[in-house]
């Protein structure tokens, strides 16, 4: 075995490693932008759907960056999906979006802790940022609609 094939494979899966994991993330803002605008149409109060509606936009904002970024490392543009069925009642989509939001935390750490670009991983933090900030609103949201 010779001492640099790990270090070439691992050379070599990262970029397509960072790909995958962009994608997904491509993958899952289409789906939250889908699901937050039927919860939003859900919500039983106008403060609540502005708030929905809001966060809504920074996941288009996110979308946008993310399908940009992966277009300049491949060349080509992003194919999104919807990858997770958003619940048809209110209750259910707050608690599905509060879940989802606090995993999507964790995973943009990752890519940014994994990225060697520093758009990237600026990018990926600023938006861990953000969807920590909506999984509180959500909680909120989610607590206040459990006691009604």
């Amino acid at each position: 075995m010779y001492p640099y094939s790990n270090y070439y494979d691992a050379l070599n899966r990262q970029p397509n490693k960072l790909i995958n994991d962009i994608e997904k993330a491509i993958n899952g803002e289409y789906s939250a932008i889908n699901c937050y605008a039927k919860i939003a149409k859900l919500a039983r109060r106008e403060n609540e759907r502005k708030q929905i509606l809001e966060i809504r936009q920074d996941e288009i904002k996110h979308f946008q960056q993310f399908g940009q970024i992966y277009t300049s490392l491949t060349g080509s543009q992003p194919q999104p999906k919807i990858t997770e069925q958003c619940p048809d009642v209110y209750l259910d989509g707050l608690e599905f979006a509060l879940k989802d939001e606090q995993k999507t935390v964790d995973f943009y750490l990752e890519i940014a802790d994994s990225a060697t670009d520093a758009y990237i991983k600026e990018t990926f933090r600023r938006a861990a940022a953000d969807e920590q900030n909506h999984a509180v609103w959500f909680l909120y949201y989610f607590s206040k609609a459990k006691k009604t």
